[in-house]
């Protein structure tokens, strides 16, 4: 069984340095749940799938392996109008998590 959602889960929380019940209690399941969605034994409803995506810094789309090639212009306005929407609720650290990012800054 091809298991897209599980292996790009896996991979994103590696990149993150998380573990998984790091991430279950995040997304607000069980350890055991997240350890099945990543398995493949389950497969998440909406919503979970939408709070694994924001745990991870992702989108649903690519967890779900529905992300299609888009022009660089498009996803830097994307990402600009996210930004500017959701700032304001931001901590000073994560602020400055995102400016680091952006410059390279350690």
């Amino acid at each position: 069984m091809n298991n897209t959602l599980g292996e790009r889960i896996s991979e994103l929380l590696e990149k993150n340095g998380m573990t998984q019940r790091e991430l279950a209690d995040l997304v607000g399941v069980t350890e055991v749940s997240m350890s099945r969605y990543i398995k493949g034994g389950r497969i998440p409803r909406g919503p979970i799938i939408a709070n694994i995506a924001l745990a991870l810094h992702t989108t649903t789309d690519y967890l779900l392996g529905q992300e299609a090639d888009e022009d660089s212009e498009i996803v830097y306005y994307r990402t600009q109008r996210a930004i500017a929407r959701n700032a304001k609720n931001w901590s000073r650290k994560q602020k400055a998590d995102l400016v680091n990012a952006l410059f390279e800054v350690d």
